[in-house]
């Protein structure tokens, strides 16, 4: 079997209707939409979750909650994932976007405590959490914001 001899399976497709061809068609003048009315229009007929005049049910259930907009939103990584890093290296935000450790940086990067850190580094990030930092300081290293 080659490409130009695949088919559809007999009945599974079906000619568009051709609106509007003359009355023998059946679909000729009002193009089956009948006469006036809302439907009869472009764009006519009820939106979704229209329920007949009745109050949409979206609008019936009550509201709640708050949505901050001045939220922000740290990118969060383990002290475990520093470890691709070699002995006496600065990292910051685009360091650890560049070794894909990251793929964005947000409002800032949190360093958060999960794992165990063996090297020397420098770590620039937004937050620490005081283990992290503990880590960091242990091995050697310095932990600061920016």
């Amino acid at each position: 079997m080659k490409l130009h001899e695949l088919k559809p399976a007999p009945g599974s497709t079906t000619a568009p209707k051709r609106l509007g061809r003359g009355i023998g068609s059946g679909l000729g003048k009002t193009s089956g939409k009948g006469h006036k009315g809302a439907r009869a229009r472009s764009g006519g007929g009820k939106g979704p979750g229209f329920e007949g005049g009745q109050r949409p049910l979206t609008q019936r259930i009550p509201k709640r909650g708050f949505t901050n907009p001045f939220r922000k939103e740290y990118v969060a990584i383990n002290v475990d994932r520093l470890e691709i890093f070699e002995d006496g290296d600065v990292i910051g935000p685009v360091q650890l976007i560049e070794a894909g450790v990251i793929k964005k940086i947000g409002d800032g990067v949190k360093i958060m405590g999960n794992g165990e850190l063996t090297r020397n580094l420098t770590v620039q990030a937004a937050k620490f959490t005081a283990t992290e930092k503990e880590k960091i300081e242990a091995a050697g290293g310095k932990a600061e914001v920016i």
